[in-house]
């Protein structure tokens, strides 16, 4: 069976040839052709369309086994190649934000007063500088909860990392909602050149909405600002190693938030992440709200002008800075030249398990990355006592083998986003639950393949980033 994509984009028609990883502009009537051909079952042709097959295009999608190319190579990555790992130092937190992963509003998971000890936190330090011989550069990570509840843990760990990591570049980090941060602290952080990456989801009234200390309800607004002025004004040179993280509640004011970022004297200087409420493995499905959506929507046009040269740099909103990179990863893809003809194959998504960011929980499990739930039992790869589950890790890798059917027809393989955490139900990986997200990617992919080939008749050079 051919494996094509068409869509209308600018007005044009397209044509997205999966085997060829290849984009045609294409005629109408062409267009036409190829949905009727698509609705026949691949039976009635067209001179045009038998053509493109005598040029090698719209040919059938060649068997392979569904094997990820990093198959090979993953016992030597996972025992030599680690690069970073994240200990979740504690479960618990001093706030109780609406939409954490322990608020209860998600399977499984709920605040504890699990905390790790010394004796796993070392263990697991000794984990990393034994997988990681064939790193240059290592990076240590505290998670939570709210990692700082553990601050003395967390100087013990950094003083005997330190001690061990002779020949290595050893980096620190660590994601905090920074209400707990003291001028000892500060300190601290600064001296150790720690990489911080602080909570704040925009101005008042959207973090207030959801991000409350636990002892009082109150908001933690006044809180944190005070912290990130100290930060600015006790060391303007550390500035540059602390982003925020912002949790987007799509019921809030996008206007509002965005002015917030780009205006605030506090924050205006800061790099900005922003994720919508995360959906996995959340027990009520995501929030949604359409005029949210359609102002985001609006950004990210606003956005494609500004890199096309029409609109200043300054009128771009921090929330979306990142949505270009969906379209650069399809021409990084599409200029590889990677087709859909090899013998072993697997679609995008997954990384190698723990490779990136081993997440390593308060009892010294170890996960691919603190995405997942560490109530799972699917996704749990070893332990540090006892090393890497191969034969799990394995399959968290090779995660299209569920759904190799499916996948080996579908024309988004080359650009699907599905790892295990989309066909975890905590009990196994499911084949059922990675499918439900299909349709969403699809979608996705379709709306990035469109909006790339408008920017590239529009003049677009992704190479150089600018207009040719």
């Amino acid at each position: 069976m051919p494996v094509f994509h068409m869509f209308v984009a600018g007005g044009k028609e397209y044509l997205f040839d999966a085997n060829a990883n290849s984009f045609f502009k294409i005629s109408k009537t062409l267009y036409e052709d190829l949905q009727k051909y698509q609705q026949s079952g691949f039976r009635d042709s067209s001179p045009a369309i038998e053509k493109l097959q005598e040029k090698g295009y719209l040919q059938e999608r060649a068997d392979f086994e569904m094997i990820h190319p990093m198959d090979s190579t993953l016992e030597y990555s996972l025992e030599r190649c680690i690069g970073t790992i994240a200990l979740q130092v504690t479960q618990g937190c001093n706030l109780r934000c609406k939409y954490c992963a322990y608020s209860g509003g998600y399977e499984n998971r709920t605040h504890s007063s699990k905390r790790m000890n010394k004796e796993t936190a070392f263990r697991a330090i000794d984990f990393l500088f034994q997988h990681s011989v064939d790193r240059d550069r290592i990076s240590l990570g505290f998670y939570g909860g709210e990692p700082l509840l553990e601050y003395n843990l967390i100087k013990e760990c950094v003083d005997y990392a330190k001690g061990k990591s002779a020949g290595k570049e050893l980096l620190f980090n660590m994601t905090t909602n920074a209400t707990l941060i003291t001028d000892e602290i500060l300190e601290f952080l600064y001296e150790n050149g720690f990489s911080l990456t602080v909570s704040l989801d925009g101005d008042r009234q959207a973090q207030n909405k959801n991000r409350i200390f636990a002892a009082n309800g109150e908001g933690t607004f006044d809180v944190v600002m005070q912290k990130l002025e100290k930060l600015q004004a006790s060391h303007p040179d550390y500035m540059d190693r602390v982003h925020i993280n912002a949790v987007i509640d799509p019921t809030t004011s996008f206007d509002c938030t965005s002015s917030f970022f780009a205006d605030y004297e506090a924050v205006k200087d800061f790099y900005v992440r922003a994720n919508l409420i995360s959906d996995f493995y959340r027990k009520d499905g995501a929030l949604r709200d359409e005029a949210y959506s359609e102002r985001f929507s609006y950004e990210i046009f606003k956005l494609y002008l500004q890199k096309l040269g029409r609109l200043d740099d300054a009128n771009i909103s921090k929330l979306v800075l990142h949505g270009f990179q969906s379209l650069e990863d399809i021409h990084d893809n599409v200029k590889m030249g990677v087709s859909l003809k090899t013998k072993i194959d697997h679609h995008a998504g997954p990384c190698v398990p723990g490779m990136q960011r081993l997440f390593v929980d308060v009892d010294g499990n170890l996960y691919p990355c603190e995405r997942v739930s560490e109530a799972s039992k699917a996704v749990r790869m070893g332990h540090i006592d006892t090393g890497f589950d191969i034969d799990r890790a394995r399959e968290l890798l090779n995660i299209g083998r569920l759904t190799e059917k499916e996948c080996k027809r579908c024309w988004a393989f080359r650009f699907c986003s599905s790892c295990a955490v989309q066909a975890d139900d905590l009990e196994k990986l499911s084949a059922e639950k990675k499918l439900q997200n299909c349709t969403m990617i699809r979608g996705h992919v379709d709306n990035m393949m469109r909006d790339y080939c408008v920017m590239r008749d529009l003049g677009l050079d992704f190479d150089k980033g600018k207009i040719f």
